[in-house]
């Protein structure tokens, strides 16, 4: 069964054969039928991707169980992730924690950081950020980028832990170093923030470039955010704040949707269109943003980019005072 996962592992990532994964799987499926465990898990993996077979989460499960129950971490994990997003199995946290605490006793990485997750939330499990901390420490402890970058939010938050922006940022960089987006956005915010580190508006670029890169939606906001006000050294322009805030809004980033529309309805960067920023504003409206929920209103009264109506402006008005927006207590006070 050795020589057949391997060979199977070769044709799925094309390595010195042409790659196949139907093939892949017949080969896993034969060494898997033998009770190898490695190939049962890779199976399964392949019947959750739907790579060479019919997508099926019910045998992913099926295969994801017998290596698991022959005590392979992977697949515990695997199984254990199934759990938690109740896919072919009944959704639960308490078996999801059982799963990934076999696999976590074993040393995996992956296992130990999804553990810690279930401490941080209290989800199966008693929550406790002191045990999410220990957990993370020991996924970080092996490299695991994941971890490294929730420690370092530990740390940043004094969250199971004592405060402290150096340590955050030493975890940061790691993960930052290893091409995660999301610890590479924070790490960019420490610098542009002189948080733990020097303060560099230089480097907070640089790291948010990276992230925005990868289509980290907060970055490219954060990007947009230098652009528009030209922090430092980087030259201010308004038209480039307008394309990161964009790439952003279009990930559904409420914020970047806002200040896309606001850019649109004054032409800042842009080409002015009232239809464009009632478009951008009501989806900021929809999710409850309160200055987009203002706008709206704004616009129906005025009758820019929509038919004019007092009814919907009203309505508009009223949703945002209800968030506490004073300008639309003022105008529904004058109506």
């Amino acid at each position: 069964p050795i020589s057949q996962y391997n060979l199977g592992l070769r044709l799925a990532d094309g390595r010195g054969v042409e790659q196949s994964d139907s093939k892949a799987v017949e080969l896993f499926q034969k060494a898997a039928e033998l009770g190898f465990a490695l190939a049962q898990d890779k199976l399964g993996t392949m019947y959750a991707d739907g790579r060479g077979v019919e997508q099926s989460d019910m045998k992913a499960v099926q295969w994801y169980r017998q290596a698991a129950e022959q005590g392979f971490a992977e697949a515990q994990t695997n199984l254990g992730w199934m759990y938690e997003r109740g896919r072919a199995v009944e959704q639960s946290n308490a078996k999801a924690v059982e799963w990934y605490q076999k696999a976590a006793d074993q040393g995996l990485a992956e296992a130990q950081h999804n553990l810690g997750l279930r401490f941080v939330d209290g989800d199966g499990v008693e929550q406790s950020d002191t045990r999410a901390v220990e957990l993370f420490q020991k996924a970080a402890a092996c490299g695991l980028a994941l971890s490294q970058e929730r420690l370092g939010t530990m740390y940043e938050l004094g969250q199971g832990v004592e405060q402290s922006d150096i340590t955050a940022v030493q975890w940061y960089q790691k993960a930052a170093e290893q091409g995660l987006a999301e610890a590479q956005n924070n790490l960019g915010s420490m610098y542009e923030r002189g948080r733990g580190v020097e303060q560099s508006e230089h480097l907070a670029m640089q790291w948010y470039q990276k992230a925005a890169a990868q289509g980290h939606a907060t970055a490219q906001s954060n990007l947009g955010w230098m652009y528009r006000n030209g922090c430092g050294e980087i030259e201010q322009s308004e038209t480039k704040a307008a394309e990161w805030y964009a790439k952003s809004a279009e990930q559904g980033n409420v914020e970047a949707e806002n200040i896309v529309a606001a850019m649109y309805e004054l032409g800042r960067g842009v080409k002015q269109s009232f239809i464009k920023a009632v478009e951008w504003y009501r989806k900021a409206a929809s999710q409850g943003h309160a200055e987009a929920q203002f706008r709206l209103g704004v616009l129906y009264s005025n009758g820019r980019g929509v038919e004019q109506s007092d009814v919907q402006a009203a309505q508009w008005y009223q949703t945002a005072a209800e968030q506490g927006v004073a300008e639309a207590q003022y105008n529904l006070g004058l109506r």
